[in-house]
């Protein structure tokens, strides 16, 4: 894909810093709500604390250890992450949702020596063999433990009084400085070795592609250690001089999209699919369903700016002054992308994953078409490998976004990384045009006995638009009469609110018919061999990683009960 934009060229997170901040400085990088007023921090402040915070770790014997950071989304955080990376060692996010066992193995397995995190994680954190336990809430140290804002100020001094240990820190921006853990949708997560060269070659092939700048304001809601939250959230935002702001939780994006004057999100189709309910349901009250569609229909070529003005009422339910929606980290449907944008909401797909830090492909105001993740970004190259009947591959990705290594672990590394090219397990298709279409996982496709493919997402996708069903998952299901064959079955979690409203006084096993005959229904649109024979009903929701992507293979072990 073309650069659109201009951008600024970094070599490393380090002079991303010093060259967006002599920018931007006097601009709001966060905004905070505090009691009935709000707290405003200038991207010179960031600066100037993330110099303080590296001193003084270099000052506690930290230069070249790793350290972890944990914590929800705060803007002492991302300047520990930021303190950590631009001068003193390797960077260790840790995901905040992990249970306490997984917690400990992954700081054991990452070496890390200090951690850097909201105080409710003290208790669970002062059983590891961590040198330094820092605080992100504690105004002085207390226990043993150590508090950021007492490092930041002594720091801060320090820098006063010459010590340029953080502020003249060479980086090497090819050696690993971020080690992420995988999600581990389908097996033990893997520490994904990322440098500063990876990150900064995403940063500036989005900032020339999106229609992004210091005068947006972003929505922080992802998980921060997650890597599309934090390039495309945290370091994009800082990158653009732009304002960040943090999210109250999912049921307030609405009103926090309002309350900010928010204009740029990225997120996950799941919180897109609930803020589309919202429309409708708002719709449908006022009874405006029918005339909404007739305009969708008689405005459908107009521009951006004409829709937005003619739904204005829609924009005003979600603040009024959105300009971009990210969607990414998992496949948004079709029809609900379709959807925004017919209401004027500029919105994309974005595809990409932790190895590659993490954008491969995304679409833009220029390049977009519905159903697909865009164009790859102008830095990489993508093929698509071992091509079926049906034009449809591995996608495989060469740039210099793409990851070090699977950090200890040579083997696995040696699977997907060959001659540059990272195999990303994902199955695609590629059009004349350059448009990727992701199809499904490579390790998620169910090979029937007859030799056939079934993609179980294209099956999901239509199951899910049903009004009953929350969420699902098809599998297959070893067949009674021929044990070498797999019949296709489903999983359905129903909605419970909508069985009260729509289906009031009806049982479970009456639900089950009511899904099963609209299932028979999706049946007859696909040739025989993908039929669902199979269904299974539950108000339990799906194992699901904290992005919010099903984990696969745990949910068919429970299904099948292995």
């Amino acid at each position: 894909m073309e650069r659109l934009y201009k951008y600024i060229e970094i070599t490393d997170l380090k002079d991303m810093l010093k060259k967006s901040g002599e920018k931007y400085g006097e601009k709001i990088a966060y905004k905070i709500r505090q009691e009935n007023e709000y707290k405003e921090i200038t991207h010179s402040e960031v600066r100037k604390m993330v110099d303080g915070l590296g001193t003084k770790l270099i000052d506690m014997g930290l230069k070249d250890k790793r350290i972890a950071v944990i914590g929800e989304n705060r803007y002492e955080w991302e300047i520990a992450y930021l303190s950590i990376v631009c001068g003193t060692g390797t960077v260790v996010p840790l995901d905040k949702s992990l249970p306490e066992n997984e917690l400990e193995s992954l700081i054991e397995r990452s070496k890390a020596e200090a951690i850097i995190c909201s105080q409710k994680y003290v208790e669970i954190l002062k059983k590891t063999k961590l040198k330094y336990i820092i605080s992100m809430d504690l105004e002085n140290d207390n226990d043993g433990i150590i508090s950021q804002k007492r490092l930041i100020s002594e720091g801060i001094q320090l820098v006063k009084s010459g010590d340029t240990s953080f502020t003249n820190a060479k980086i090497d921006n090819e050696k690993m400085s971020i080690m992420l853990f995988t999600s581990g949708t389908t097996s033990i997560s893997k520490a994904v070795a990322l440098s500063h060269k990876n990150i900064c070659s995403n940063l500036m092939d989005i900032s020339s592609i999106l229609d992004v700048n210091s005068s947006d304001v972003f929505l922080s809601f992802l998980p921060l250690h997650h890597v599309f939250e934090c390039t495309v959230g945290f370091l994009f935002s800082l990158y653009v001089g732009a304002e960040t702001v943090f999210c109250d939780g999912i049921r307030h994006i609405p009103e926090n999209l309002a309350e900010y004057k928010v204009s740029v999100m990225a997120s996950v189709p799941a919180i897109y699919e609930r803020l589309f309910k919202i429309i409708k349901k708002h719709l449908e009250k006022q009874g405006k369903v029918e005339q909404i569609l007739k305009d969708e229909e008689k405005y459908k070529d107009s521009s951006m700016e004409k829709k937005k003005e003619v739904f204005k009422e829609i924009h005003d339910l979600l603040g009024g002054n959105i300009k971009l929606f990210i969607s990414g980290a998992a496949s948004l449907e079709p029809s609900i992308e379709e959807k925004f944008r017919r209401l004027g909401f500029n919105m994309v797909q974005g595809y990409g994953l932790t190895e590659t830090s993490p954008v491969v492909a995304i679409g833009n105001k220029k390049y977009h078409k519905t159903g697909s993740i865009g164009k790859c970004v102008p830095s990489d190259e993508v093929k698509l490998l071992d091509i079926n009947k049906d034009g449809i591959g591995e996608l495989a990705v060469k740039g210099p976004n793409v990851m070090l290594e699977y950090y200890e672990n040579k083997e696995a590394t040696e699977k997907v990384l060959k001659d540059g090219w990272f195999q990303t397990g994902d199955l695609a298709r590629i059009d004349e045009d350059g448009y990727i279409f992701i199809c499904g996982r490579k390790k998620s496709v169910i090979v029937l006995k007859n030799g056939k493919n079934i993609f179980p997402e294209e099956l999901e996708t239509l199951i899910n638009r049903l009004d009953l069903v929350k969420e699902c998952i098809v599998y297959g299901m070893p067949d009674e009469k021929d044990k070498n064959d797999l019949k296709l079955s489903v999983k359905i979690v129903y909605d419970k609110k909508i069985a009260e409203e729509k289906y009031s006084g009806k049982s479970e096993g009456e639900l089950y018919q009511i899904l099963w005959e609209k299932v028979k229904e999706i049946n007859k649109t696909f040739p025989p061999y993908k039929y669902i024979k199979n269904m299974i009903l539950t108000d339990e929701e799906l194992i699901k990683t904290t992005t919010q992507k099903v984990k696969r293979n745990e949910e068919i072990k429970r299904i099948l009960g292995r």
